[in-house]
């Protein structure tokens, strides 16, 4: 069984590579029993999704202006 500092390395290495058979199926058992570590693994996730999105411009500012406006946040300042 893998310990919560194993799992946790795990599901961060996921998102950066295809885990191994052994590998997924080791941190899906642990994450059936590990309410801390499911929620870890759903944050990364989360991050991951938001900093793409961030990334691609996806986020608008108050005032309506995007990244992609060539806005640099101070105006009206």
């Amino acid at each position: 069984m893998l310990t919560c500092k194993d799992a946790t390395r795990l599901c961060s290495e996921a998102l950066d590579r295809p885990l191994t058979l052994r590998e997924r199926l080791t941190l899906r058992a642990h994450l059936l029993i590990c309410t801390g570590c499911t929620r870890y693994n759903e944050q990364m996730a989360a991050l991951r999704r938001i900093a793409a999105r961030f990334a691609d411009g996806g986020f608008a500012r108050p005032d309506g202006e995007t990244d992609a406006d060539g806005g640099n946040g101070s105006e009206g300042k």
